[in-house]
């Protein structure tokens, strides 16, 4: 039993390791590519950074709608999104009050809400589709569209744009060939490493007898969250609060509209019933848990400790739920 069991855990474990290692890599690359075309930077920490974050989930996604597995893609996406809400913001604001002062940070809040009541809606019929991909990913170009014209008109002191400035200057600067061979090397080892996470994972789910949509909740989700954590502690430390909601925001959005669309496109499939009952209100209530903790107080949003702690315990308490989900099993 427990041999059985020792090379998917140790590809899962391994595949987590190397899936961090070449997130970091990728996003390297990619900023100095960005950098070296002369792409805003505001543009470069909203989007390219928030792309990056969010491409192990994407990479992931590919992986298992491609093998068969779609319940892993959706429970990744969803699990994501709560983890960065309930582990990756409770965490941080645990270790420093958080205060947002970008106003355009202010606006991405309800468009986030929006986006997530999008997702509902589309799966509310109990099946994901092409068309419901396609809906998906033009509703993320349209709103990069809107960051992109909107970042263009913001001023420099907002502290957003002081935040991605500070954070763009401690980014190595690359050669372009450098810069072209970290993208390449990062977007391999991301496909490798989830390649061997998601193996392990269905063979872990198979030998327990655990759907692969909990697994996704649970090891994947936390797993392919551990980018947004990092970058998180290390940005509210160094009091680059506003880039790391920002990244929170931009990640949340990736992982609806583009990694759960890739199901959707190469995997069209019936959504397994317990995530309209139960995960995805879930995650609809994570969101709105966030909204209202951060909605501006005398001129600012604050998470303070203990809103920060209250969403951790609500994490803590969702992960729960599903282990009783499984005993149930």
């Amino acid at each position: 039993m427990i041999a059985s069991l020792m090379l998917p855990s140790l590809l899962l474990v391994l595949g987590l390791a190397i899936l961090v290692f070449s997130a970091n890599y990728f996003i390297d690359g990619a900023a100095n590519i960005a950098l070296r075309y002369n792409i805003s930077p505001l543009i470069i920490g909203v989007i390219i950074i928030g792309f990056g974050t969010s491409s192990p989930e994407i990479i992931v996604a590919i992986i298992a709608s491609l093998e068969g597995n779609p319940g892993l893609a959706i429970g990744n996406a969803v699990g994501s999104n709560i983890t960065n809400i309930g582990l990756v913001l409770g965490i941080t604001a645990l270790i420093t009050p958080l205060v947002v002062k970008s106003s355009l940070l202010r606006r991405e809040f309800p468009i986030l809400m929006i986006v997530t009541g999008l997702g509902l809606a589309l799966i509310l019929d109990h099946k994901l589709s092409v068309l419901d991909g396609i809906l998906m990913l033009t509703t993320l170009f349209a709103i990069l569209g809107w960051m992109i014209y909107t970042n263009r008109n913001i001023s420099s002191n907002d502290p957003l744009s002081e935040d991605v400035n500070k954070e763009l200057n401690e980014i190595p600067r690359l050669s372009r060939a450098k810069a072209l061979a970290y993208l390449g090397i990062g977007l391999v080892f991301l496909i490798i490493s989830a390649r061997m996470m998601v193996w392990g994972a269905v063979e872990i789910a198979e030998f327990f007898g655990v759907p692969d949509l909990i697994i996704g909740l649970t090891i994947i989700a936390i797993g392919t969250s551990l980018p947004e954590l990092a970058a998180a502690i290390t940005a509210a430390l160094k009091n680059e609060v506003d880039l790391m909601i920002g990244n929170i925001l931009g990640s949340n959005l990736f992982n609806i509209l583009a990694v759960l669309a890739v199901p959707s496109i190469l995997a069209p499939s019936l959504i397994d019933i317990e995530v309209l009952k139960r995960d995805y209100p879930i995650m609809l209530l994570f969101t709105v848990a966030m909204l209202l903790v951060a909605l501006p107080r005398k001129g600012n949003a604050a998470i303070s400790r203990a809103e920060g702690g209250l969403l951790l315990t609500l994490f803590v308490g969702y992960l729960g739920l599903l282990y009783y989900s499984i005993k149930m099993i």
